[in-house]
């Protein structure tokens, strides 16, 4: 680095590639997976997303696991990141929650209102 715009320009690079609300196109899920979770049974959950988009040929979609979210009380937790659009969280899932969630919300564009963060508090 040999400049202030050198550096800003290396910030502005940076910053593009770990922007995940701006740079995706389709659906990102993203499964709660630390202990806390699993515990509550994010693995069948996780299990049921993959299968659902599976079984539908859903293409511009992926699935991802983290760590803690922190609100244990409520795993298992996930939160949908649809372009063009705000985050919605999902908690105290199912399979069955899983499998609607990606029927009416994913495929269909309407949010399972009863199963958010906001219904759940």
């Amino acid at each position: 680095m040999k400049s202030l715009a050198e550096l800003s320009k290396i910030r502005e690079e940076a910053l593009k590639k770990v922007d995940l609300r701006t740079d995706r196109k389709g659906t990102r899920i993203v499964v709660g997976m630390a202990t806390c979770g699993i515990s509550a049974g994010a693995r069948p959950v996780l299990a049921a997303l993959m299968d659902e988009a599976q079984k539908r040929g859903l293409k511009d979609i992926e699935i991802t696991q983290t760590g803690c979210v922190g609100v244990c009380r409520l795993e298992p937790m996930i939160d949908v990141y649809k372009e063009g659009e705000e985050k919605v969280t999902y908690v105290e899932l199912t399979e069955e929650k899983a499998r609607r969630i990606i029927a009416e919300h994913v495929v269909n564009g309407n949010i399972v209102m009863e199963y958010t963060i906001g219904a759940a508090e």
